[in-house]
């Protein structure tokens, strides 16, 4: 199935994906929180207006997974690692990894040269995902989601 993913900007079109495969796993754990509902309901002026990217894992049309690359204004940060979602139906089989690897390259290709995300540690594949792609847990930075017990960083 690996092989037969395509990883492709964000459009319009994906809108509806976008909000449901991340609402999906953040109610299945947490709560949805007022940072979700800002740039879940409209990740356009969120994070595609704001200098941000989301890419778009696709399984034939289907949209299987997500992920964002969020400007950051802070002075070690240059984007946020967030909203990696993958079709629950289908986890496990790589495609987190590949869009974890293409929101990288796409970092890399706009000169970034650290990446930060945050997480919770009850979610253990997602972590154990982090750590394969080269980030490290760091400490001290505030966070606006009351899940957070992780943070992350990846000198590029």
């Amino acid at each position: 199935m690996k092989n037969e993913i395509t990883i492709t900007p964000y459009i319009s079109l994906y809108q509806d994906d976008f909000r449901i495969l991340n609402e999906t796993w953040i109610k299945r754990y947490f709560k949805m929180e007022d940072s979700d509902y800002k740039s879940l309901l409209n990740p356009q002026e969120y994070i595609i207006d704001n200098d941000g990217h989301i890419l778009v894992a696709l399984y034939n049309t289907k949209v299987v997974g997500v992920c964002a690359l969020i400007k950051m204004d802070h002075p070690l940060f240059d984007y946020e690692l967030a909203k990696m979602a993958v079709d629950s139906s289908i986890q496990g089989k790589g495609i987190g990894f590949l869009l974890g690897q293409a929101i990288i390259d796409k970092a890399k290709s706009l000169n970034a040269k650290n990446l930060y995300l945050e997480s919770n540690t009850i979610l253990e594949p997602a972590i154990n995902l982090y750590y394969k792609l080269g980030f490290k847990k760091i400490e001290g930075i505030k966070s606006p989601y009351e899940r957070c017990n992780i943070q992350m960083e990846l000198t590029l």
